[in-house]
């Protein structure tokens, strides 16, 4: 029997549980044991309406304290979150399906990070002073308003975390819609901020589906959207915030290519195609689902990979030996299971996994395909799931052009004893977040977000401060003013 994880009500609006039973009511599934674990309703027009307002306001308030005291909160919230690590990640391993083996180093960890990172720098966004001869300028880094956060399914609390965190350093108030198919975490983000000292109303979450995201992202109180989601929903919220002219961050989907040159150490290399294809059950935006190896270390490669996936441990993911979980649902598993066949029926050579296991749940088998095609269907579209694909590869020249001949540019990774050619062709690889002989380390001192079709704007690191704020110029004249006439 699943646990379950019940909130005291769907929303959390201006410091407190808000319920309307009116809205659509949310199903949230268990993906280890398909049980129903807390029953949730969308918020309604009304619903929106409250979280906007205490947003406005909490803002108002927020925007007019120092660097210093916002970012004292920030911290105190990382505190009490890292205190609380294992019950949230208890609660995101229910919600999610992923390991509580991986939810107690990865999850709410990382959401804990966010909030110190930001809440230390936030004395220090400030401007600049520029000497104008006689006169000078100066310039001030100033709040948008009211942001609005969309998360996905896979990291949910540390997506919220993600977003909140630099838009409450910077003075802004924020909106934030979690998955509704794993909607629970964020919300005890909102209790710990307000537990934190943070005003009432800074940081409210509503629940729903994607009419929810939309009437957000339209909504003329609203300053930013930044979602996290596919390239599909990412266009709609876009082509939506492009109405009102809002500030936008975009972190969408990909199809990473991790390289692995002939001096590879065999070793980081097939740990790195592990990080990239199998944390997390594959459900990774950033994940390296093409591994480019150059041929002269395919089947030493490939047999390694092979090796070491007989340490894979798949169960009940709240068995903290359990290293392999389910995927989110079962329509997360049935496209999966899809995409393995159609690789199956082009040609690509199976190498291990490639069924459902044969266990309750939406467990995939971790599939390795070898002698995968540029053209291949797997090698173009991203599956999210734990599906490989090993391609091969002869020299330098060829892997960077195949590697870039994608629509997306989120991620990517190179495997090489060589620095000289590490540095070489990561520059010229057409993606946002790149790794040299690791794959998929995200520090929250360090920029993530992609290029082309996989976004735009960027989290975490001081690059984060920059699509939270505003630049405001200002031009001091200590003389007199000459006009023509």
């Amino acid at each position: 029997m699943t646990a379950l994880c019940q909130p005291a009500a769907s929303h959390f609006i201006d410091g407190n549980y808000v319920e309307d039973t009116t809205g659509e009511e949310i199903a949230v599934l268990s993906p280890a044991t398909g049980e129903e674990i807390a029953r949730l309703h969308a918020a309604t027009p009304a619903i929106l309406d409250r979280a906007l307002q205490a947003a406005t306001r909490a803002q108002a308030d927020w925007a007019t304290r120092t660097g210093t005291e916002r970012g004292r909160v920030l911290r105190r919230a990382a505190e009490i979150m890292r205190a609380r690590n294992r019950e949230l990640s208890e609660l995101e391993t229910r919600d999610t399906g992923k390991p509580l083996q991986e939810t107690l180093v990865a999850d709410a960890a990382s959401g804990a990070d966010a909030l110190e990172y930001f809440g230390s720098i936030a004395a220090g966004i400030t401007g600049e002073h520029i000497p104008m001869g006689g006169d000078f300028a100066y310039t001030m880094r100033e709040p948008l308003g009211v942001c609005v956060g969309i998360g996905a399914w896979n990291y949910p609390i540390q997506i919220a975390s993600w977003k909140t965190a630099p838009a409450l350093a910077c003075g802004n108030a924020m909106v934030f819609k979690p998955s509704e198919m794993t909607p629970l975490s964020a919300l005890k983000l909102a209790e710990i901020l307000i537990e934190a000292g943070a005003p009432a109303g800074l940081l409210n979450v509503v629940q729903g589906m994607g009419a929810v995201g939309a009437a957000l992202a339209t909504d003329p109180r609203v300053a930013k959207v930044s979602l996290t989601g596919s390239v599909p929903t990412g266009r709609r919220v876009y082509a939506a915030a492009a109405e009102g002219l809002k500030h936008v961050t975009m972190e969408l989907g990909g199809k990473s290519p991790m390289i692995v040159f002939d001096d590879a150490d065999i070793e980081n290399a097939v740990s790195g195609a592990i990080l990239g294809n199998f944390y997390s059950s594959g459900q990774i935006c950033s994940n390296g689902t093409r591994v480019f190896v150059q041929k002269g270390i395919k089947d030493r490669f490939l047999a390694r990979l092979s090796e070491r996936l007989q340490g894979v441990v798949m169960g009940d993911p709240m068995d903290e030996a359990v290293n392999f979980g389910p995927l989110v649902s079962t329509a997360q598993m049935d496209k999966v299971l899809s995409y393995i066949q159609t690789g199956k029926d082009e040609g690509a050579r199976l190498v291990a996994g490639g069924q459902r296991a044969e266990r309750n749940g939406c467990f995939v088998e971790p599939t390795i395909f070898a002698d995968v095609t540029d053209d291949m269907t797997i090698a173009r579209e991203e599956i999210f799931g734990p599906v490989m694909a090993v391609l091969d590869f002869e020299d330098e020249a060829e892997v960077v052009a195949r590697a870039n001949g994608t629509q997306f540019g989120l991620a990517a990774g190179v495997f090489t004893a060589d620095l000289s050619r590490a540095h070489r062709v990561i520059g010229q690889l057409q993606a946002g977040t790149t790794w040299i002989n690791t794959y998929n380390l995200t520090p929250v001192e360090m920029p993530f977000g992609g290029v082309k079709a996989s976004g735009f704007g960027r989290e975490n690191g001081w690059a984060a401060i920059e699509h939270y704020s505003q630049l405001k110029s200002v031009y001091v004249a200590l003389g007199d003013t000459e006009a023509p006439f």
